[in-house]
């Protein structure tokens, strides 16, 4: 099935706002760069609000179906996804096109915590969670949600150390010290 106009311009707009950032991306810029008119947009989207709200739901829904099945793809037990988690991260920041955590930027751009944009991004931060404390209960972690926060902040960090590109390999010194943690927790 073919996409939908609006589904292309959310996808074609979500390329410049990973690129650019949100407020540096005027509406002349999204023209220019989707080659889809204001009319066009406009008639999808009542303001530039609502369009970078679609593009990161549709954000969300890419990464996480992408991390999660690379997890199971690399790890075949709840402890080996865990750590596959790392090795999915450096596949993203050995791509050309990584910027960084487009929720990272986007609750940066949009402080206050009842912006819907922050909300947006704070529940993709949400899902993550839940989905790492389901995968440390199935491991049998005693305590998986501590688990669970520390893993992420491992990945949170990882992402921002690769995108200011402070070491050679943030993923796999977070992978180190993901394994670190889960003998502790798990045991081995």
């Amino acid at each position: 099935m073919r996409p939908s106009k609006r589904d292309e311009l959310v996808q074609k707009a979500l390329e410049v706002f990973y690129q650019n950032g949100f407020h540096a991306t005027g509406m002349d810029m999204l023209v220019a760069e989707t080659g889809i008119s204001k009319t066009s947009m406009y008639k999808h989207f009542r303001t530039k609000e609502d369009l970078i709200l679609a593009t990161l739901r549709l954000r969300d829904e890419q990464f996480r179906n992408w991390l999660f099945r690379r997890m199971e793809e690399l790890g075949a037990t709840p402890r080996s996804q865990l750590i596959a988690m790392f090795d999915a991260l450096k596949e993203w920041f050995a791509q050309d096109a990584f910027r960084g955590c487009m929720f990272i930027k986007a609750s940066s751009e949009y402080q206050e915590e009842n912006d819907p944009i922050y909300k947006q991004s704070a529940e993709h931060k949400r899902l993550l969670y839940s989905y790492i404390c389901d995968l440390a209960k199935k491991a049998g972690a005693p305590r998986p949600e501590a688990l669970a926060r520390s893993l992420l902040l491992l990945k949170e960090g990882a992402i921002v150390t690769a995108h200011l590109r402070h070491t050679a390999n943030p993923a796999m010194d977070a992978k180190a010290a993901a394994k670190t943690l889960l003998a502790e927790a798990l045991g081995q």
